[in-house]
């Protein structure tokens, strides 16, 4: 136990703050790229449209594995050299919008069609009807769904491993190789990543509690 305390989690829990940073970034990101793409694909050009659609299909269609591939090992090629940690982002928050775009959208279709007509005879100009009409209502309809897919995105971030990025299963993968102990060094990686998920978890149901009451 002394050895878990002195030698591993401050290890595994420097690797948990990079889980968490690329995590956050992602989504940061992601979310309001995830926005444009929704707005993109509702858009009455159908050139837009369709372009739009067309980035949504291929970030939802290659794995995410492939794609940090891509951008760590294929961008060298023509120049363009990463660390680890931003190819991770970059990826990550590309996949994010490309999979919330769709939840968005679902919630912007949904906003009830008398306020977009209120809006109309209000006189209000195509951007502000959607930042003060359907944004908002938007978000507030798809806000469980959002919170729930930064679980998914939360524990993506183990796939940085292929690509060198010291998070959480990095650093346990390092201090099994030097004592050979991989069941516990990776049970107690495992829990790191249960934990916050549960929590994440809760946080979801209460959402959606409050949302259904009002």
């Amino acid at each position: 136990m002394e050895d878990i305390i002195t030698n591993w989690m401050p290890q595994l829990l420097s690797g948990f703050g990079v889980t968490l940073a690329v995590t956050g970034l992602s989504l940061l990101f992601g979310l309001p790229l995830g926005i444009v793409f929704a707005f993109g694909m509702l858009n009455k050009i159908k050139v837009v449209q369709y372009l739009f659609i067309g980035i949504v299909e291929f970030g939802r269609g290659v794995p995410l594995l492939v794609l940090l591939y891509l951008i760590y090992f294929g961008f060298p090629t023509v120049g363009v050299v990463w660390s680890s940690f931003v190819v991770a982002v970059v990826a990550i928050t590309f996949n994010t919008a490309a999979y919330t775009s769709e939840i968005f959208r679902a919630g912007i279709l949904n906003v009830p069609r008398g306020h977009i007509e209120a809006a109309h005879a209000l006189g209000l100009s195509s951007g502000d009807e959607r930042r003060f009409v359907v944004l908002p209502q938007a978000i507030r309809l798809v806000i469980g769904p959002i919170v729930a897919y930064s679980i998914i995105i939360f524990q993506g971030t183990s796939l940085g491993y292929a690509i060198s990025l010291p998070e959480v299963l990095n650093q346990a993968y390092q201090i099994g190789s030097v004592n050979f102990q991989y069941l516990a060094v990776f049970t107690i990686a495992g829990l790191m990543y249960a934990v916050v998920s549960i929590i994440v978890s809760r946080l979801v149901h209460v959402i959606e509690t409050k949302t259904a009451l009002s």
